[in-house]
């Protein structure tokens, strides 16, 4: 730790004002801030101090992530093993030399931990290599530090995509994220829009075959399975839910992830133990969590009252919303986003309300988009602003109405 004080110290002056490589103080600054604490901190009795800052925020929610994270990996893993074993696929260019140290026993967790993380790691480089350039390159032309934020919407964004997307559409992906969705409008703190999730959203529009297809479940080619979901969309019941093999999928197999999907969504049961530490730690909002389970479950039941013939997602139980798709991992990690997420307490409870009415909504009405949480988000971030808007005013009448009833009388 000496060694690295004396290195930051030793180059500062020539990043500060004035010095040899002014320019890129916010390069500097990122390094040194990420490797030690900042020079300038407040001792008067006169500050309030707090162990929590932005930096110490974002580690927390990135740590939060790691259930989901490891278990996405080895469902990865699993999934394609799997394959490659019961239809004697093989898999992919360089993972090959891998994957016969490690073996191709899918019952084996090291082995499909290893297969997952040969997945997921290329994702996430990728992810937050181009990512930190955009980050890095704004933060040099208007000469600012390079916000934390990033650190969470990389590996937000890294688990919400396909274990098989290519990786120069990850690339594209984190792009529009955080040049489109983020810096365009100021950076940190002046979007209105989740990052992490438009970017999944540009990809989701701009190649539908690569997002939404059922190849791109399984990390092996030429393999295909749909997800749950996906089968729901086009009228399977839960009770005929199957894996590509004929398996039956539980409710208790969706909730614990033993299904395809995206890397980071398919565990609810992993990302609740990331949500109880968010919650405990008042990190995330419980009362946006809570609007969203009861946005969706409320829905739900009135189509569930409803029902169709020609339209059987509209009969899918509301148990069975929560543990398809993202819904978990959007209502834990995304609808929380504290920037583009409302700010008032009756704001929030209204936002995650919309968030969960319109999850199946769509899933319901648009069977083509039957990942519905991803658009309701983006949706409700635009509404974030007008529910705060709206709780304010009506306090400040409350407030104007009790001071005019104690003014005297003339």
């Amino acid at each position: 730790m000496k060694f690295l004080h004396n290195m930051f110290d030793r180059m500062e002056p020539n990043f500060t004002k004035g010095g040899k490589y002014e320019k890129y103080y916010a390069v500097f600054e990122m390094f040194d801030t990420f490797l030690r604490q900042p020079g300038t901190t407040t001792h008067s009795a006169s500050h309030v101090r707090d162990g929590i800052d932005l930096k110490r925020i974002m580690i927390m929610v990135w740590l939060c992530t790691f259930p989901a994270m490891f278990w996405g990996m080895y469902n990865v893993g699993f999934q394609a093993l799997t394959a490659i074993q019961q239809l004697g696929l093989e898999p992919e260019g360089w993972r090959t030399a891998i994957t016969n140290m490690v073996g191709y026993d899918p019952n084996s967790i090291w082995a499909a931990f290893v297969y997952g993380a040969m997945q997921f790691l290329p994702i996430y480089i990728v992810t937050f290599a181009v990512g930190i350039a955009w980050e890095i390159i704004f933060a040099v032309v208007r000469g600012h530090e390079v916000n934390e934020g990033f650190f969470v919407t990389s590996v937000l964004f890294a688990l919400c995509l396909p274990p098989d997307i290519p990786l120069w559409q990850v690339a594209l992906g984190i792009s529009f994220g955080v040049v489109v969705a983020k810096e365009v409008f100021g950076g940190t703190g002046k979007n209105f829009l989740n990052p992490a999730l438009s970017g999944r959203a540009f990809l989701y529009f701009a190649y539908p075959a690569y997002m939404s297809g059922d190849t791109v479940w399984t990390a092996v080619d030429g393999f295909s399975g749909a997800t749950p979901l996906g089968l729901a969309a086009i009228g399977v019941t839960p009770d005929k839910f199957v894996d590509a093999y004929g398996s039956a999928i539980t409710w208790m197999d969706a909730f614990l992830g033993n299904m395809q999907g995206s890397i980071g969504e398919v565990s609810t049961l992993a990302i609740l133990l990331g949500m109880v530490v968010l919650i405990w730690t008042r990190i995330a909002s419980w009362r946006i969590i809570a609007g969203c389970v009861v946005g969706l479950v409320a829905t739900s039941m009135v189509f569930n009252a409803i029902g169709s013939a020609d339209n059987l997602m509209m009969s899918l139980p509301w148990y069975w919303h929560l543990v398809l798709g993202g819904f978990a991992f959007g209502a834990v990690f995304m609808a929380t986003d504290p920037v583009s997420a409302a700010h008032t307490n009756k704001g929030r409870w209204a936002y995650g309300i919309l968030i969960g009415f319109m999850t199946v909504l769509i899933r319901v009405i648009n069977p083509a988009f039957p990942e519905g949480i991803m658009l309701a988000i983006l949706f409700a971030n635009l509404f974030a602003p007008l529910f705060d808007y709206f709780v304010t005013q009506a306090n400040i009448k409350r407030q104007t109405a009790r001071r005019m009833r104690h003014v005297p009388a003339d």
